[in-house]
C-alpha cells in the first residue's frame, strides 16, 4: 500500500497543480524528444513482451493517443487480441525524463488511417516479398494500425539542468532528505477527455 510518509521523493516531486493542457504538453517534449518507446504486451501464458517501436506523427497540441504502423502478422497482434491492455514507455537518457502509458491497444486496417500515417521508410519493415501482393507499401495487406489509447499517463520531467540533478542529489545523500530534481505528473483518463473540449470552447 502507497505511503506518502515513507515514500519522500514522490511525496516531493509530485506536481498536482499542472493544468491537464500542461501536463500534455510536457509529455509531448518527452515522446517528441525520444521518439522510440518500448510496447508491451501479454502473452497468452501471462508473460510481458516488449518491443521497441517508433509512434507516428504529427502530435496535435491535444493528442495524447499514440499510434503505430506495424506488420499484422507479427506476434504483438495475436498478444493484443488476446489482451488490449498494454503499456508504452519512453526514456530519455539525456535528461532522464521518462513517461509511461498504460492504455488498451485497438487494431485497425482502415485504409484512410494507414494512408495518414504512412511514410515511404515504414516500407523498409515490411520489405517486398516478390509475389504482387505483399509489395511493403501503404497497401500491403499486411500492414496495420495499432492505436493505443490512454487510460492513465505517467512521467516525470526535469525542472533542472544536469548539474542542477546533481548538486540536488549529492545534498539529498548528505543531508538525508529526498532529492527531487523534477516533477511527477499524472494524466488521468478524465484529463484526456477534457483537454479537447477546452480547446474547442476557447475557438
Amino acid at each position: 500500500m502507497a505511503n506518502k510518509e515513507l515514500d519522500p521523493y514522490t511525496a516531493k516531486a509530485q506536481n498536482n497543480n499542472a493544468t491537464p493542457q500542461e501536463k500534455i504538453e510536457g509529455l509531448h517534449t518527452i515522446v517528441k524528444a525520444v521518439k522510440t518507446g518500448m510496447l508491451t504486451t501479454r502473452t497468452a501464458d501471462g508473460s510481458l513482451h516488449a518491443r521497441a517501436m517508433a509512434p507516428v506523427g504529427p502530435y496535435s497540441r491535444t493528442e495524447v493517443t499514440l499510434v503505430f504502423v506495424a506488420n499484422r502478422a507479427s506476434a504483438k497482434f495475436d498478444e493484443i487480441e488476446n489482451d488490449a491492455h498494454v503499456n508504452v514507455s519512453f526514456y530519455d537518457q539525456s535528461t532522464t525524463n521518462w513517461a509511461s502509458y498504460a492504455g488498451i491497444a485497438k487494431i485497425s486496417q482502415d485504409r484512410e488511417k494507414i494512408a495518414k500515417h504512412w511514410s515511404p521508410a515504414t516500407a523498409a519493415w515490411f520489405g517486398d516479398l516478390g509475389d504482387g501482393v505483399h509489395k511493403g507499401d501503404q497497401h500491403d495487406p499486411r500492414v496495420a494500425v495499432i492505436e493505443v489509447i490512454p487510460t492513465e499517463i505517467r512521467y516525470w520531467i526535469a525542472t533542472q539542468g544536469t548539474l542542477g540533478r546533481a548538486v540536488e542529489v549529492a545534498v539529498g545523500a548528505v543531508t538525508g532528505k529526498a532529492a527531487a530534481p523534477g516533477e511527477l505528473r499524472t494524466i488521468t483518463k478524465a484529463e484526456v477527455c477534457i483537454v479537447p473540449r477546452q480547446t474547442q470552447n476557447r475557438r
